[in-house]
């Protein structure tokens, strides 16, 4: 399995000493990398894997609110959470073809479209 999450935060201005003091100016290289794998391994342990692909929505809004949490202990906020790239392999959590097959036709398809950059 392989999750993606996008993080956009900020230390708490009212707290900078105390961030500064007790983490250091690598506090966000200290602190986020172990929040972020100790709430996504939490979270995804709560569903399998039909329920991940099926209710990322829920999967997302789960691990967004944990991840509040624990960062406003280390006097961080953040700005975005997201779930950018999910996915798994077939035998990774017991999930088969056959219902992969009855779960993705369900989801809803997005196009998105493509735009070129002139230089």
């Amino acid at each position: 399995m392989s999750l993606t999450l996008r993080v956009m935060f900020r230390p708490d201005i009212r707290h900078l000493a105390t961030i500064y003091r007790s983490l250091g100016t690598t506090y966000d290289e200290r602190v986020l990398p172990s929040i972020g794998n100790e709430v996504l391994k939490a979270t995804v342990a709560q569903f399998d894997a039909a329920e991940l692909i099926t209710q990322r929505e829920v999967v997302s809004a789960r691990i967004r609110e944990d991840l509040l949490k624990r960062a406003g202990e280390f006097n961080i906020i953040l700005e975005d959470v997201s779930l950018v790239r999910l996915s798994l392999a077939l035998s990774s959590r017991g999930l088969s073809a056959e219902r992969l097959k009855l779960t993705l036709p369900s989801l809803p398809l997005f196009a998105l479209p493509h735009t070129r950059r002139r230089t």
